[in-house]
Order: structure tokens, then sequence, then C-alpha cells
């Protein structure tokens, strides 16, 4: 299916009820989530005084979504997206309020954050499944880049208004706080998200009788309908279910290649951030710096992801991944020479609005989603980027730690670079 190739606008986007309603409540749970990350770490380290469980406060809500992703995926398919997103917010605001009221042994504490964080890829890929099916055309594109916006403004507003938070509250009054962050975004989806989006997805391929013969119906379609031949009928409870499909969509060359595209460039890019504050130590940089150099990517981030949402072409913005993938890695490379502070700022910034590439992947990643598994795919992308995102900076402080972080940032930009065919298609898209 071609699309008019134009830039769609914020009014387009934000004209569809259902979207405001889950960019809204998931724009909370995002800042909440953030500030009950880092009041967690510090009532952690308050009652340990250990840097080790610290990070793993900070890091136990990662990894384990690579488990849910993959074992429960396939409920996103299955369910009515209302209720299961709503719950989901409910589920976040428990917790919340548990580890702030209840005085728990750190296991405990981290063991239900990573208990938790197993579903968070379902309620996320379920908020995408029912975006895709709202948005069409580059209004969809648009709206991937809005919500990518959101979400880093509101991990830096989580994490500074954390910071004034713990300070001023205590890490447990804190939570609490977090715990009503969620519980209002809960009540948005209950209350605000339309009736008619709560329908579950067909959970086995369509009948083959003739359909009779009537006007298309009028909501947004996707942005081209899904492939013919790659429905998967479903078979089981939710864990066979769930590896089938998972196991079924890695095997799609072309998904694979998508997957691959939106991981390991944030999975290297999140690696050379996690290395910044040592980098602006080894450099001498003054006090206070590694937070500017942290701040950097993600203000870069948020302008790329404006211009090029905004006001490139569909068509040019899907030529220029390549290009934008391309800015991503190589002024990282360029740290190597070891420029002045002003200088390492701005190459961040660059780095950060490489990420714009991700939007001229989207309208070909919707195009491969298979017939009842949009909402897995979702699920699956947001699994791979959390876990990878992850293990990016594990691995490569671990290469800091044989080198130094100067090198072990270079090289990230390199494995960057060296991704640039994975965002390639061929041939284009076609364009109205």
């Amino acid at each position: 299916m071609t699309v008019t190739d134009r830039p769609a606008s914020y009014r387009e986007v934000f004209a569809e009820p259902t979207f405001r309603t889950l960019f809204v409540a998931r724009t909370l749970a995002i800042g909440a989530n953030a500030l009950q990350i880092f009041a967690l770490s510090v009532l952690v380290y308050a009652g340990t005084g250990s840097p080790l469980l610290s990070a793993l406060a900070f890091g136990a809500g990662f990894l384990p979504q690579f488990v849910g992703g993959l074992l429960l995926g396939s409920l996103t398919d299955r369910l009515r997206a209302r209720p299961l997103i709503s719950i989901g917010y409910g589920i976040e605001a428990i917790l919340a309020a548990a580890l702030g009221l209840l005085v728990l042994p750190v296991w405990v504490s981290l063991a239900l954050v990573a208990v938790v964080a197993c579903f968070t890829p379902v309620f996320a890929g379920s908020a995408a499944r029912v975006i895709a099916e709202r948005l069409s055309g580059d209004a969809y594109v648009l709206g991937r880049s809005v919500s990518s916006m959101s979400s880093s403004a509101a991990q830096l507003l989580g994490l500074a208004g954390g910071g004034v938070a713990v300070a001023a509250l205590g890490p447990r009054h804190a939570l609490l706080f977090a715990a009503a962050c969620h519980i209002v975004a809960a009540l948005a989806v209950r209350f605000g998200l339309p009736a008619e989006q709560s329908s579950p997805q067909p959970v086995s391929p369509q009948p083959v009788s003739p359909q009779p013969v009537s006007p298309q119906p009028v909501s947004p379609q996707p942005v081209s309908p899904p492939p013919a031949a790659s429905k998967l009928s479903r078979k089981g409870g939710t864990v066979r279910d769930s590896w089938a499909g998972a196991t079924f969509l890695l095997r799609d060359r072309t998904i694979r290649r998508l997957l691959l595209a939106q991981w390991l460039p944030s999975a290297f890019v999140a690696g050379a951030e996690a290395l910044l504050v040592a980098y602006s130590a080894v450099r001498n940089f003054p006090t206070g710096a590694g937070a500017l150099l942290m701040g950097a990517p993600a203000a870069g981030m948020f302008l790329g992801n404006f211009v090029a949402g905004r006001f490139l072409r569909p068509s040019l913005r899907e030529r220029s991944t390549a290009a934008f993938v391309l800015l991503m890695g190589i002024p990282l490379l360029l740290l190597l020479t070891a420029p002045p502070l002003p200088v390492v700022t701005a190459l961040l910034v660059l780095t950060g609005i490489g990420f714009a590439y991700n939007l001229g992947l989207q309208r070909e990643f919707l195009e491969a989603a298979p017939d009842g598994r949009t909402g897995q795919l979702f699920a699956l992308l947001s699994t791979g980027l959390m876990a990878l995102q992850g293990l990016g900076p594990l691995l490569l402080g671990a290469f800091a730690e044989i080198t130094s972080p100067l090198a072990a940032i270079a090289a990230a930009g390199a494995a960057t670079v060296l991704v640039t065919p994975l965002v390639r298609r061929r041939p284009p898209l076609p364009y109205g």
C-alpha cells in the first residue's frame, strides 16, 4: 500500500483520542518508573552500604523483561488492550507502594521488581499494537517519534525529580509518589481508552468463507496489510504459544534484520553512555561534567526525533536511515582525539540526533508484522531493547577495565558504524 510522501502533523497525531490517552499514561508511567528506580537504589544503598546491591536495584527491572517478552509475549494479541494496560499500571503501583510501605529484605525487593518486570513487555506491546491500529501512514511514524521524545524527557525528569523528591521526602515517600503516578496512569487508560479498543485480536486465521460486499470501515488502518503467508495458528497455553510466536518471528529474515537494526545501535550507544562519567574523570573535566555529558545524547535524541519526524518527508527520512546510524557512531570514534569539553558535548548531541534513524524503519517494521502477532512483535522489540541495553554497559564496562574508557567508547562507535548495512532496505517502499 502506498502512502502520501508528506510529513504528518502533530495535530493529526493528537487528534486520535486513543493516542492521546496512551501518550499521557505512558509518559507519566515512565517518569514514575525512573523515580522508582532512583529511590529504590538510594534506599538499598542506605540500608546496606553496598554499591553492588544498589546497582542491582537500578538494573533489576531490565534483564527480566527478556524472559517475559519470550514467554508471555503472545498475551499482547490474545487479551483485550484496555484492561491489560490498566492492570499493568496498577501492578506497577502496587509494587511501588509495597517498596515504600514495607520493610523488606533486599533480595525480596529485588525479586518483586524482577517479577513485575517480566510482564512489562506485555503491557508495552499491547499499547504499541493499539497505536499501530489507530494511526496510519506517516501519522504512525510521527506518533512513534513523539513517543520516543516523551520517553526521553520523562526519564530525564523522573531521574532529576527523583533526586529532588528523595532529598525532600526521603526514598520511601518518593516511592509512594511513584505509586500515585502509576495509579493515575491506570485510571487514565481505564476511563480514557475507548471501549472499542478493548476487543481482543483474533487468535486464529480468519475463515475462508466469502465476505459480504460492504464499504470499508472508517477507522484508520495500518500502513500496509500484513503478509498473507505469515499467519501462525495458536496452540497450547500462553508460554507455549509465546515461544512458538517468538521463534516464528525470529526465523523471518526481514523481521530479524529489522529487530537487530533497532537493538544493536541502541545497545552500543547505551554502553558508551554508561562510561561517560569515567571518560570525564580520565579527561580531568570539571566536577559535574559527567552529568552534562550523560544528558547530551538525550538532548540530541529529542532534537533529532523532532526535526526528522516533523519536517523530513517520509521518503527522505527512510533514505537517510544509514546516514543517521553513521551519525550515531562516528562522533563516538572522534572522542579518541581528546577534544575539549564543549566539543565532546556537541559530539554526544550528534550521537543522540542519530537515533532518528529509527523513524525510517517504522513503516517497514509495521509492514512486516504478521497477522495476529503485531502486539507480540512489539513486545519482542521492547524485550530485546531492554535486555541489550542492560548488557551493553556490562560488556563495554568490562572492556574499559582491560583497556580504557576512551577505547571502549570508540569501540562502541565502530560497532555502531559496522551495523549500518542492517538498516538498508531494497527495494524502497512506494509512495503515492
